[in-house]
């Protein structure tokens, strides 16, 4: 089994990956660490070094669990949302799992989210930890 866990080094997606690694005890699962950014211009450099330091810190946790992982930051100029269903897609990820983070409820309406988009438009089940 292979499962997604959407990670940028937020309170969410640390959630996200602590209930990942139950998963990949319970059904020997591999883990990808995946982050996504629309570009990586120049302005960017520091969001992608904290993206990069994020993924690494969330592989050596796995390491330490005896979890295998890949980590991947995905710059492809795509959204974020479409970037990681197209790496579902191409990996063969079996389940997704992203956080969340609690929303007013005039946010929710305009729920324009990376969540959202994996939600509706993943293969796969996709899990939401908040």
């Amino acid at each position: 089994m292979k499962i997604m866990v959407c990670y940028d080094g937020s309170d969410g997606s640390r959630a996200a990956l602590d209930v990942s690694i139950k998963y990949a005890h319970a059904f020997k699962a591999k883990l990808h660490l995946v982050a996504s950014m629309e570009k990586g211009t120049e302005d960017e450099q520091k969001d992608i070094q904290n993206l990069e330091t994020g993924l690494k810190n969330g592989k050596d946790k796995l390491t330490s669990e005896g979890i295998g992982c890949e980590t991947q930051l995905l710059v492809r100029g795509m959204t974020p949302g479409e970037d990681l269903v197209s790496y579902a897609r191409e990996k063969g990820i079996d389940e997704i799992v992203i956080g969340i983070r609690k929303r007013s409820k005039v946010s929710k309406l305009f729920f324009g989210s990376t969540a959202q988009y994996l939600i509706l438009n993943a293969h796969c089940p996709v899990i939401t930890v908040k």
